[in-house]
């Protein structure tokens, strides 16, 4: 599919988002798009060009402003690193979220690896893939508890780590 074709199946306007939960806001992030701000599509992308879109920068500027809640990030590739698993323009992301200034933590994907990296206060957890080759031993699955005194913890299942904060 499209993301067009997706959005409209799913009754979504955007591909990026948040929402409050129980005291905790949370934002999913779209970075599938290509360095010229063109949405992935059908054979028009590689899987090392992702981008966020000013626009979308400029939503989540205004999305962390609007709330004073401990917030958690959701993104597919990596905002940790500069490698051809991250997103392209991760300082600019890394910045605004920073300057909220209640970004607990990222989760994110792509490199199918378990890692952690703390960047100014925040937390960085990349996940190992759900389903890596065949067999119950290589896939990894996560449960995440956030508490109101602000720890979190993942607990990790087969090849995911857990982890505490």
């Amino acid at each position: 599919m499209t993301k067009a074709e997706f959005l409209q199946e799913v009754g979504q306007k955007e591909s990026y988002y948040s929402f409050d939960r129980a005291g905790f806001h949370f934002i999913v992030l779209d970075a599938c798009f290509r360095n010229d701000g063109v949405p992935y599509g059908r054979k028009n992308s590689k899987w090392n060009d992702a981008n966020i879109p000013p626009a979308e920068l400029e939503w989540l500027r205004e999305d962390l402003q609007s709330t004073n809640l401990p917030t958690i990030v959701f993104v597919h590739q990596r905002l940790d690193v500069t490698t051809d698993h991250g997103v392209k323009n991760c300082v600019d992301v890394r910045d605004v979220l920073k300057n909220s200034g209640h970004v607990l933590a990222v989760f994110q994907g792509h490199s199918h690896q378990n890692d952690l990296k703390d960047i100014d206060g925040i937390h960085y957890c990349t996940l190992v893939a759900i389903v890596e080759g065949s067999g119950l031993e290589n896939s990894g699955a996560s449960l995440l508890e956030l508490h109101d005194d602000g720890t979190i913890h993942l607990t990790g299942f087969r090849k995911q780590q857990t982890y505490d904060w």
